[in-house]
């Protein structure tokens, strides 16, 4: 069955549903942070700084949840405690687009029509390009020509219209991936790589170990929990604050990206206010 056949993945005639998660970090920094995620993923480098996280595609097959919904809540739990952005792409039978999520920043995307039919705002191409250090003429000018009507230009067309801009700041996707095609065909293109890592659903502590892991080398490291500090506590509140509306309304509309992004932003608070109480007793232990 070819992947723009009906399909388990697809439910419909059109292309089956699939998505890539480029990070720009190299693989040994994304493998300690990629099983917040708690899906099982294999992980491959896609150029000198980047790797690429190839989802088995799990949530949108069983969950009835749309890929792009699963997919920024996903980049953005990814990224909220990484020193790198995190960049989603998705496609199903009537859509393609991208989300690209940077620490605490709003996320920016595009979203195409099946036929290649803009549907999204065009400042978020300049804020995307921005973001990623794209050359402020050359590269917007190839992005805003993606953001234009094109009748011979589908979706999958400007993907790899974006994916062919991002070459310029070292991206190269492993041979096989092709955005476009369904989860188990890009699954299939990277699982026997001698380079390939695969992402396991950590347990209880692995989990703990790997948040803190994940959040002690980024950006935020003067902020974290075992730092200790009014900073600290202040951050563990604004987690914890910012994660609850995500998590209540993940939970509401059954979307389990935006699920982890609201759990990971509000364990990181409770574990940062839960390190502040205990390092304040044994002050006062002391």
């Amino acid at each position: 069955m070819s992947p723009t056949e009906e399909s388990p993945d697809g439910g419909r005639g059109g292309p089956a549903p699939g998505a890539l998660l480029l990070c720009r970090a190299v693989p040994d920094s994304v493998a300690p942070v990629a099983p917040l995620l708690r899906e099982r993923m294999l992980l491959a480098g896609a150029g000198a700084e980047w790797s690429v996280l190839v989802p088995e595609g799990t949530p949108w097959r069983h969950g009835g949840e749309p890929v792009d919904r699963v997919l920024t809540g996903w980049a953005a739990a990814l990224a909220v405690g990484a020193p790198w952005p995190v960049l989603a792409l998705w496609w199903d039978a009537d859509r393609a687009g991208f989300t690209l999520a940077s620490g605490f920043r709003r996320p920016v995307g595009y979203v195409w029509l099946a036929d290649g039919t803009p549907a999204g705002e065009d400042e978020a191409m300049r804020t995307f390009a921005a973001r990623l250090g794209l050359d402020p003429v050359l590269d917007v000018q190839t992005l805003d020509r993606l953001a234009t009507p094109d009748p011979a230009s589908d979706a999958r067309a400007r993907l790899h219209g974006v994916l062919a801009v991002l070459t310029r700041v070292g991206v190269a996707l492993p041979a096989g991936l092709e955005a476009g095609e369904s989860a188990d065909r890009l699954h299939e293109a990277v699982r026997g790589r001698s380079d390939v890592l695969r992402v396991e659903r950590p347990a209880g502590r692995e989990a703990v170990r790997a948040r803190l892991g994940a959040v002690d080398g980024s950006r935020l490291g003067p902020w974290l929990p075992r730092a200790g500090g009014a900073r600290a506590r202040a951050l563990a509140l604004a987690q914890v604050a910012a994660g609850l509306p995500l998590f209540t309304w993940g939970v509401r509309h059954r979307s389990g990206g935006w699920l982890t992004a609201g759990a990971l932003l509000v364990g990181h608070g409770a574990l940062g206010l839960a390190y502040d109480l205990a390092h304040a007793r044994e002050g006062h232990g002391r």
